[in-house]
């Protein structure tokens, strides 16, 4: 079946459960009214369902590929990319001073989501430049912005991410391209990248590489690194890309999935490059743009888990099989009725948490509130791990729900499994945002953590009385996941590392519970979403009970288990 945008979840949620109302009523984001809310993700839709969704089957049989130094992308990824840019959609949330329209990230967000959803090896695309608009916005010259900033929210341009290399992967530290100053104020970037995700494409007039590079007589380790801006052609001062900068694609990766995202082996040879914020702070400068990467990843889980959903519903509601009632179909077995729900629950309750991480993040930026940043903070881990995670469980129930089918790739849904593996990985592996979970964002003794759970106990005593079963069970479940955080806080770095992906998941299963609720309360306590956040509570929750045992194992016996254990055959 083909991809149709869940309009009706992204309003309802944004309406009645993740708070965006609060976004709306500031200065800043006050044009984003109910009225522009809707038109901007009806129409976000149309392009999704008509545009995206039609060449992405051919992303995945028609490689990108390599020839003559240039990329070459599928068939018809520039003309749906050029459908993106000429309909404003690289960047809603991009500054008005130089062509953005200035709207809230949530709706961004809700964007992001549906373009992953429809085709995610091209969505890759205007993610990464989003990224980018974030980052030069926050540390670039006014030079710098004035010259590149209108190119990349136009669409004329586009944006990547430098940071690993062969030696340096998660141990970003590890990097080893130089980059030499010139006489002129730029510098001369030297060395090698990996995994640079549309690291060259045809249809745009310029690449542009932010690169992280060390200086000469630099510090070691991630003390040392500082940030080029290194496009593809240098351009004159009106913008217009010139001569050929001394950079290459060297090859393309052969990948398990996003075969229509070309993803780059990168050789710079002394290429022309400027400086991006302070020497030295090249981590600082670069993490402006992974944040905003992590949250849209978790959203490209969230749209894979999405589609693969809308797929297995349309096939378990006319696959014949089995003597059964009802329809006939296979939807009226039990176990098959258990997967598309949990498919749905699941689905719904990480786009709700990316939702309510997209709305903190707004309400910081218009507030300046020091409780809002923490909490976007505090929500952008679980936001990347949790979404990835539901992406690649749920397509995986997807293709079980297809059964034999579903390993066939004329379906779709092994691709959507294919495609998805990949963003548990990319942008820091999920165990990476557990740790940073469990470690940096509970520096601050676990506040913003503990003030998020009240809030769900709150709300779940609220209900008390009109939804009393699911009510207790998720203000038992909060009060049970905030004493594990009281007691995490107080345990060495080893043992909270050793939980920290149980914890991660503990966390997000009484966040989703949390806002299933929320959506079964504005609903009066009857209806389908009230029957699907019973579903989550009754069969999903449950499952943080075993975790807080995880969690609280710690590192016991871990390491008990030695290498030689391990090299046993």
């Amino acid at each position: 079946m083909s991809y149709r945008a869940p309009l009706s979840d992204f309003g309802f949620l944004l309406s009645h459960v993740v708070g965006f109302d609060r976004v709306q009523s500031t200065e800043l984001f006050s044009e984003a009214t109910e009225d522009m809310t809707t038109a901007i993700l009806v129409e976000a839709g149309r392009l999704c369902e008509d545009v995206l969704a039609p060449v992405d089957r051919a992303g995945d049989t028609v490689p990108a590929r390599l020839d003559g130094g240039q990329v070459h992308s599928s068939p018809g990824f520039a003309e749906a990319y050029r459908a993106i840019a000429k309909g404003g959609w690289i960047c809603v949330a991009a500054p008005p001073a130089h062509g953005g329209m200035g709207l809230p990230l949530t709706l961004q967000t809700a964007i992001n989501e549906m373009m992953s959803a429809a085709c995610l090896s091209l969505q890759l695309n205007p993610m990464l430049t989003q990224g980018q608009i974030e980052a030069l916005e926050a540390h670039a010259s006014e030079e710098i912005k004035a010259l590149y900033l209108p190119k990349l929210i136009s669409g004329e341009w586009t944006g990547t991410m430098n940071l690993t290399e062969s030696g340096a992967g998660s141990d970003v530290g590890a990097l080893v391209t130089r980059a030499e100053p010139n006489e002129d104020g730029t510098y001369a970037i030297i060395g090698q990248k990996i995994y640079i995700t549309w690291g060259d494409a045809e249809f745009v007039d310029n690449v542009c590489h932010l690169v992280l590079a060390r200086l000469p007589d630099s510090p070691p380790g991630t003390k040392g690194i500082s940030l080029f801006l290194v496009p593809r052609h240098l351009p004159d001062a009106t913008g217009v890309p010139c001569a050929v900068n001394s950079l290459r694609v060297v090859s393309l990766e052969h990948k398990l999935g996003l075969h229509g995202s070309p993803t780059c082996v990168m050789e710079y040879d002394r290429a022309t490059g400027w400086l991006i914020g302070d020497e030295n702070g090249g981590m600082a400068a670069m993490f402006t743009m992974m944040n905003n990467a992590r949250l849209g990843v978790g959203c490209q889980g969230i749209g894979i888990a999405e589609a693969a959903t809308q797929k297995a519903v349309a096939f378990a509601l006319e696959r014949k099989q089995g003597r059964v009632g009802g329809t006939g179909t296979i939807i009226e077995h039990p176990d098959v009725r258990r997967m598309v729900a949990t498919m749905k629950a699941e689905t719904f309750a990480a786009r709700a948490i990316a939702l309510a991480n997209a709305v903190a993040i707004d309400m910081a930026r218009a507030t300046g509130e020091a409780e809002w940043a923490a909490r976007a903070a505090l929500l952008t881990p679980i936001s990347k791990a949790h979404g990835t995670d539901i992406g690649h469980e749920v397509a995986q129930i997807g293709i079980q729900v297809h059964g034999g089918m579903g390993y066939i790739e004329e379906t779709g849904a092994a691709q959507l499994a294919r495609d998805v593996r990949v963003t548990q990985i990319y942008e820091g592996t999920n165990g990476i945002q557990a740790m940073d979970l469990t470690g940096r964002k509970m520096a601050d003794g676990g506040r913003a953590a503990l003030a998020l759970l009240d809030e769900v106990t709150a709300q779940a005593e609220s209900a008390r009385v009109s939804l009393p079963a699911m009510s207790g069970r998720v203000a038992d479940a909060a009060r049970a996941v905030r004493d594990l955080t009281e007691w995490l806080v107080q345990q060495e770095l080893r043992d909270r590392f050793a939980g920290c992906t149980a914890y991660l998941r503990a966390l997000a299963r009484v966040l989703g519970a949390h806002f299933h609720l929320a959506a079964a309360i504005a609903e009066g306590g009857t209806g389908p979403r009230t029957r699907l956040a019973a579903f989550f509570v009754a069969r999903l929750l449950p499952e943080h009970g075993a975790l807080i045992a995880q969690v609280k194992a710690g590192a016991d016996g871990l390491f008990d288990v030695t290498v030689e254990d391990l090299e046993t055959t």
